[in-house]
């Protein structure tokens, strides 16, 4: 009977992510008020399919410590999923939905991995939302965050530099403190400081001189990020800027400069860091070097390539073979255990995500909040692309998390207070009556204008 239920499973598994997805691009085209039978079919397919994946674990391992932890997790996204709306009326649902379901998956595939690391990612997880909560309570009572142009900027810079100094090496990479037994990584709330410096600088005034100042700042950091060797970081960083800077100015020959430097810094980062040349060589024939530089690559190919269409069952396939699994790899541990039907489905949901983050970016008549919904956006998917595409072997390894999936608390923590950040600026939108103001409109009741 076990047997007949995990087999069955996987299937179901499979059905409601598809369903899901479905549900995320159907939300995209349809007014909020519209699809409050929509959000309760997510909200459903999300407990269905966290039932199904707990219960695989808990018969095929035959453990207790599964169904108590599938407890506590559906407590937190129930919580989670019903406190939030209330507090917040105005709050974007499909985003907070895409947010739960994709920490209950990866809070599930963490707990496959390493129990002990899903524990504590849990008890991060609870404390990122207790800190979120109050954001967007916070964008609405403050009123000099567009003020703090150059304070963003140097206090990133700062924090960057202390821990090239006196930070901590994880795997090569000096990227981390350790206070008390926690360890966190510094830089990756130092990506808050720097989309909120852009967008400080930049929503007013986009003149030459000013992009410049801007360059200086940014490229200090990821300097600093480089002699650090935390070099995906720093692309995400370099990405980010050069994004933001275009949107701002909506001039092409900033995305083709940094295009052009971007080509070059890769190039110099071949040039002088061993492992980029190490990595480098593994993306271009892994399997010339599968016992030592491609092993990483070519186990996660393996892993994929094993899962098939509907994955070999949770506990049934062997991620560990994966150095790191849980951090840089875990979308190949996904794709061997659940299947790639439902790694593609998970990408898709992401992408809608981040569709869902530019609608809501275009409707925002604040150049200052608009700035940061697109650089938080970006930032987004471009990790996500660093970390997909690393796995897959279509870009070089970058060594970069997989948000709220992978296990680590520093990016989980960061992704939440983001995707609060985002609500906190949506609320502010639906208050002032949820409609959009073009550019040259909102210039023109800056300047009292009669529009």
């Amino acid at each position: 009977m076990q047997e007949y239920i995990t087999e069955l499973s996987k299937y179901g598994i499979t059905i409601c992510m598809m369903l899901y997805t479905v549900c995320c691009f159907v939300s995209l085209w349809r007014k909020n008020e519209k699809v409050h039978a929509l959000y309760v079919l997510q909200s459903i397919l999300l407990f269905l399919m966290q039932l199904i994946l707990f219960l695989n674990l808990a018969l095929v391992s035959g453990n207790m410590k599964y169904v108590f932890f599938y407890v506590f997790v559906q407590v937190f996204l129930l919580a989670c999923l019903v406190m939030v709306p209330i507090i917040y009326e105005e709050v974007n649902r499909p985003l907070l939905n895409i947010m739960c379901m994709l920490i209950g998956i990866g809070l599930c595939i963490i707990s496959r991995l390493s129990f002990n690391k899903a524990v504590r990612q849990y008890i991060i997880v609870l404390m990122s939302l207790t800190i979120s909560l109050f954001i967007p309570y916070l964008l609405s009572r403050i009123k000099f965050l567009k003020k703090l142009t150059w304070i963003y900027g140097l206090v990133g810079v700062v924090v960057l530099g202390v821990v090239l100094f006196v930070g901590e090496y994880t795997h090569g990479s000096k990227i981390t403190f350790t206070i008390k037994d926690i360890t966190f990584q510094p830089s990756e709330f130092v990506k808050i400081l720097l989309i909120f410096f852009l967008a400080a600088a930049l929503w007013e005034k986009t003149s030459f001189l000013r992009v410049a100042e801007t360059a200086v700042i940014a490229g200090m950091e990821v300097i600093i990020l480089v002699a650090s060797k935390d070099l995906g970081s720093a692309l995400i960083f370099f990405a980010a800027y050069v994004f933001v800077v275009f949107i701002a100015t909506r001039n092409y020959f900033y995305l083709l400069l940094g295009a052009a430097g971007g080509c070059v810094a890769s190039y110099a980062a071949f040039r002088l860091f061993e492992h980029v040349q190490t990595r480098v060589y593994a993306w271009r024939d892994p399997w010339a070097y599968i016992d030592n530089k491609g092993w990483a690559v070519t186990q996660s190919l393996f892993a994929i390539g094993s899962g098939s269409w509907f994955g070999m069952g949770l506990l049934k396939g062997n991620p560990k073979a994966i150095p790191y699994v849980d951090q840089d790899f875990v979308f190949s541990s996904v794709c061997e255990e659940l299947g790639v039907l439902f790694g593609i489905c998970l990408i898709l949901v992401i992408v809608s995500c981040f569709f869902m983050i530019m609608k809501i970016a275009i409707q925002i008549h604040d150049r200052f909040y608009q700035l940061i919904v697109y650089g938080i956006g970006i930032m987004y998917v471009f990790q996500i692309f660093l970390t997909v595409g690393g796995g897959i072997n279509l870009i070089p390894l970058t060594g970069v998390t997989l948000p709220f999936i992978s296990y680590g608390g520093s990016s989980c923590m960061t992704t939440m207070i983001m995707f609060f950040i985002i609500q906190g600026i949506y609320i502010r939108l639906q208050k002032g009556g949820g409609k959009y103001v073009g550019r040259k409109k909102a210039e023109n009741k800056a300047n009292g204008q009669q529009t």
